[in-house]
């Protein structure tokens, strides 16, 4: 934290901080995981540090490293950590001082890493689509991912799991499939992988990784405007993101998918993507080794 190695007990900020009373931060979520011949990898670190700095710059926060240094900060934090595999969270945020307008207020800069098995918690997970909408295009970014917006998404998943179900699936202000509260969605028509887009989404990483993966796979991909009816209709349903990494949804608001159980598409998808992510695949250039 700001150029210092702290112990875990002694990462502490001031209750006046500003982005704790506002929202005001900007942060990452990145995984690295264990490649037998090589050790632990970070994927896409790159694209990660490049959305960091475009949610910072966003914000008007200033960060004091290169992308380049970040990158290092990001891997000496995973060297230092004794887990295989993990999550990093960098946290970029306002100090002490209030007021809508942080104009003067000095910015510090956080890497951690924690230990984190599958976000979801299971194989396949039951959801339902949520009263609450998804933060749109004409209110904020949803492009940078900044903390003050996922007040929107606990909101939507605290409706969910209080009815039961393991996760929400949120619509935009038209009405249209828009994402889980921390992942993009993808269907399956037939044999076509069909990309959801709307302008209320985070375009994630893990979502460009799986496009990626289905055509390298030779998968016809499709993207447009999926409706709700539609999202009831498909064949297959899948969450991805960095936490949820590949989820299957095998059921929406109490109607099952394809028989309740994760489809071939999906399945494929997501052998394909737990090999990538370990440097086994054909993309070399998503992973950074840390102990090299």
């Amino acid at each position: 934290m700001d150029g210092r190695w702290y112990e875990w007990e002694d990462a502490n900020i001031h209750v006046m901080t500003h982005s704790l009373h506002y929202g005001s931060a900007v942060f990452e979520g990145i995984r690295f995981y264990y490649n037998e011949q090589r050790g632990r990898a970070v994927f896409r670190l790159r694209e990660h540090v490049e959305r960091l700095f475009y949610s910072a710059n966003l914000m008007g926060l200033s960060i004091q490293y290169s992308k380049e240094e970040m990158m290092d900060v990001i891997k000496a934090v995973v060297k230092s950590f004794d887990a295989k595999e993990g999550y990093i969270r960098p946290l970029i945020f306002f100090g002490q001082g209030l007021g809508l307008y942080p104009k003067n207020l000095d910015t510090h800069v956080m890497v951690g890493a924690i230990e984190w098995g599958k976000y979801l918690g299971k194989g396949a997970v039951r959801v339902m689509v949520s009263r609450w909408r998804r933060i749109s295009s004409n209110i904020t970014d949803p492009r940078a991912k900044v903390s003050g917006h996922y007040v929107n998404s606990i909101l939507a998943t605290k409706e969910a799991k209080d009815k039961g179900f393991d996760e929400a699936i949120m619509l935009d202000e038209n009405g249209y499939v828009a994402e889980g509260p921390g992942e993009n969605i993808f269907l399956v028509e037939g044999d076509t992988l069909v990309v959801v887009s709307s302008e209320s989404i985070l375009p994630g990483i893990t979502r460009d990784t799986i496009i990626t993966i289905a055509k390298d796979l030779g998968i016809k991909v499709v993207k447009k405007k999926v409706s709700f009816e539609e999202l009831l209709d498909a064949d297959e349903v899948f969450f991805c993101g960095t936490a949820a990494e590949v989820t299957p949804i095998v059921e929406v608001n109490g109607k099952l998918i394809n028989a309740g159980t994760p489809g071939k598409i999906t399945e494929q998808i997501s052998q394909t993507f737990y090999k990538e992510v370990r440097g086994e695949g054909k993309h070399s250039e998503w992973v950074h080794y840390v102990e090299t």
